[in-house]
């Protein structure tokens, strides 16, 4: 059985306060309940302070570029579905430069686990807006003012019918510490997205700013009443919902893939005679 010890890294480099420190415990404690041993899974990150996550555990990691964890964690995936495929990635990173990968990983249903470290800046160029940036926010880049509208990621992922949405908070971590350990039970694409405050950039969303506006989803809640899911993810402002938003249940991309329905890429033979003789085959048939 894995101990957190197991899980030591090197030491972190963020800001003192920053909320990237509460989702790294809490991470490392939900796979440690889940007993899940550092061999046995991989993280892809982007960049981004998000994206120096897997430098801070001992674990598989391949550090990709910018936007484009989602392309890499799909090849993973698909090369050996046994074993976990973790995506950590920042909202500028995941919702900006890597928008159009993760609308197509939601559609396929890659079995992949999503952390987004949602902190509404971009950290590591030092405090530009980014696409989950409230309207009016002024930064080093926005001195009027964000101009545009913030971007709502969990209406948006729910109207693509992700199969598993929630959303927590960095401050509360043993809420969050479950939301992970859902996400990584769930059978299907799965979206954490993560408040998590910026105390060096971000002056607007800071902990007391999220301590009056965060609350719980009750249990009497239902995350598969999509409807109902919809219009939970459009509540922001003074009440801010945290927990499972939506949940449904449709076969994943792996599971469709004839070729790996049995066995994963990586246990099957290759015979380059067998190719060589394939390859002949469309060539004479073409031409």
């Amino acid at each position: 059985m894995p101990t957190l010890d197991d899980y030591k890294g090197q030491v972190p480099a963020w800001c003192p306060g920053c909320g990237n420190f509460g989702i790294l415990k809490v991470f490392k404690e939900a796979f440690v309940e889940l007993h899940i041993e550092p061999h046995q899974f991989v993280i892809v990150s982007g960049i981004g302070q998000s994206g120096k996550f897997p430098h801070y555990l001992k674990c598989n990691t391949f550090n990709g570029l910018h936007g484009r964890t989602l392309p890499v964690a799909t090849g993973i995936r698909l090369a050996n579905h046994e074993i976990l495929v973790v995506a950590e990635a920042g909202d500028g990173d995941c919702y900006g430069e890597g928008g159009n990968h993760l609308i197509h990983a939601i559609r396929r249903n890659v079995n992949i686990k999503l952390f987004v470290h949602d902190n509404q800046i971009y950290g590591l160029t030092k405090g530009q807006a980014s696409p989950t940036s409230m309207e009016g926010m002024v930064t080093k880049n926005q001195p009027f003012g964000v101009l545009s509208e913030q971007l709502n990621p969990m209406a948006m992922v729910i109207a693509l019918d992700c199969s598993f949405v929630a959303r927590g908070y960095a401050g509360d971590q043993e809420h969050l510490r479950e939301l992970i350990k859902e996400a990584v039970n769930h059978s299907g694409f799965s979206l954490v997205d993560i408040l998590q405050p910026c105390v060096t950039f971000n002056k607007v969303n800071t902990y007391a700013w999220y301590g009056q506006k965060v609350y719980h989803l009750d249990t009497e809640y239902n995350p598969e009443d999509r409807i109902r899911a919809f219009q939970k993810a459009l509540e922001w402002g003074e009440r801010i919902p945290i927990g499972v938003i939506y949940r449904n249940h449709r076969p994943t991309f792996e599971e469709r893939v004839p070729v790996i329905k049995n066995k994963p890429l990586i246990q099957q033979t290759v015979s380059i005679k067998v190719m060589k003789k394939k390859l002949l085959e469309t060539m004479q048939e073409y031409y």
